[in-house]
């Protein structure tokens, strides 16, 4: 018990981490984004230590992007209030005076505000696309050029979507969910073929769980289109 509590001890720590940061994300809770620092941090050596480079310099971008994402949340809202402020402020000029009082007002109000769960734009389908394939084949040749990586195609795989949903999720679209559930399908089974079974059933679980979470975000979207 001892030797398989000092194997696999992180595996478990990081799993105990992920369950709890897969629950706040269900939730929509910004708290989610201090664990997702947490976590990825842990995991780099985690993965490293394995042979999945690519995850490994995956769990680098997500510790980065936690803090970007926490950002976004936090004061998207009001980034976006004072950046509609301004350029009202150019377009109405010295005649939109009172006006400026009334908005500013409003900005006010609402800059506690978190951003608001919404649909993937259409406009940003192919550009995404593109981005994911690139980033695809970028990951792909670094791995194969540069580790000694068993699984460098399935690997690069789940890094270039993992891009994409990060992205997605730190800008609360609904079908960010479809993304992981593609990247989380693909994980279990490169962690269970790597020797990783606590990351395995959590990811096995994460799939189960981003269904779930799918259909609550997209009606929470709808509610905030009424």
């Amino acid at each position: 018990m001892t030797d398989f509590l000092s194997t696999h001890w992180l595996d478990i720590v990081t799993t105990i981490l992920g369950l709890i940061y897969l629950v706040l994300e269900y939730r929509a809770s910004i708290a989610l984004w201090v664990v997702g620092i947490v976590m990825p941090a842990m995991d780099i050596y985690l993965y490293w230590s394995h042979g999945l480079y690519g995850d490994a310099g995956m769990a680098v971008y997500y510790t980065l992007a936690a803090i970007y994402g926490y950002a976004v949340w936090k004061f998207g809202a009001k980034w976006k209030a004072m950046i509609k402020r301004k350029g009202s402020d150019k377009i109405e000029g010295a005649s939109a005076v009172s006006s400026d009082k009334k908005e500013g007002a409003s900005v006010v109000s609402s800059s506690s505000e978190e951003l608001p769960v919404t649909f993937f734009p259409r406009r940003l389908i192919l550009r995404t696309l593109g981005f994911f394939f690139l980033a695809w084949a970028a990951t792909y040749y670094v791995l194969v050029a540069y580790t000694n990586s068993t699984v460098p195609l399935l690997d690069a795989f789940t890094n270039a979507l993992s891009f994409v949903g990060l992205w997605a999720l730190a800008r609360k679209y609904v079908e960010q969910w479809l993304f992981w559930i593609a990247v989380d399908v693909v994980c279990c089974y490169l962690y269970v073929v790597k020797g990783i079974p606590f990351k395995a059933g959590l990811y096995g679980l994460y799939v189960v769980i981003a269904v779930m979470g799918y259909w609550k975000w997209k009606g929470l979207a709808k509610k905030a289109q009424v």
